[in-house]
């Protein structure tokens, strides 16, 4: 295996360990179903929000739509796989191995439990974020910099022969 390839697959590992982590944490430790919210500071604070659609709580789902919207993930992080197995640049393997992770993460969600669990919630007066988990904060971080890298002037290459 080369060595993209390989940083992009830990990156994915390392992504995937630290969501399932964060969200068993949360379930079984915190026990935030019960408790709701914590406040951590003025404007942070965990809420557990049970996210039945994609990114950001759209096209909420349930039932049978919760098992298409996990197959359409699973074929997405198939897709992924593929780009990450022609990654030309570490950072490219970095930022899709980030967004695999973080894709796989919420599928596990959606067979265990039907939805992702969503727990990260900033805040700031009458303003507020989506609640989010630890997988979507690295699906963001890795489509921003996928986007930033291809904004990157192509190499020029000289004729051959």
């Amino acid at each position: 295996m080369n060595r993209r390839r390989a940083i992009g697959l830990g990156v994915a590992a390392l992504v995937l360990l630290a969501d399932q982590a964060s969200k068993a944490w949360i379930l079984d430790v915190l026990d935030l179903p019960r408790r709701g919210r914590v406040d951590l500071l003025g404007v942070l604070s965990l809420t557990m929000v049970w996210n039945h659609g994609v990114t950001f709580g759209m096209l909420q789902a349930g039932g049978a739509g919760a098992a298409i919207l996990a197959a359409a993930a699973v074929l997405v992080v198939g897709m992924l796989g593929l780009w990450l197995w022609r990654a030309e640049r570490v950072l490219m393997a970095v930022a899709i191995g980030a967004i695999g992770g973080g894709a796989i993460g919420n599928v596990i969600d959606r067979v265990r439990f039907g939805a992702v669990v969503d727990f990260i919630h900033f805040h700031v007066g009458g303003w507020s974020w989506y609640v989010f988990n630890v997988g979507d904060a690295a699906i963001v971080c890795g489509v921003a910099v996928l986007a930033l890298d291809s904004l990157r002037p192509a190499r020029q290459t000289l004729p051959s022969g």
